[in-house]
């Protein structure tokens, strides 16, 4: 992949992080039988906005390097 393409991805992504200031999603977690009754439960997960700088500042710094040194 073109390491542009990448830059401009962590870019957005980190941006759209900070705008939400996080992000928060979940996903499936263990079935749960107990008695007759079923139950499912959801696993919840957060990106911190910590995390979207990060990626902000590697795809901005990513854009300046030349493409030889990386």
């Amino acid at each position: 992949m073109n390491t542009k393409f990448i830059a401009v991805i962590l870019v957005v992504l980190g941006l759209v992080v900070l705008a939400y200031s996080g992000i928060t999603f979940h996903t499936p977690g263990k079935s749960i039988d107990f008695l007759g009754m079923h139950f499912q439960t959801t696993v919840s997960h957060f990106i911190s906005p910590a995390v979207g700088a990060v990626a902000l500042i590697a795809g901005i710094v990513l854009m300046v390097i030349k493409p030889g040194r990386v």
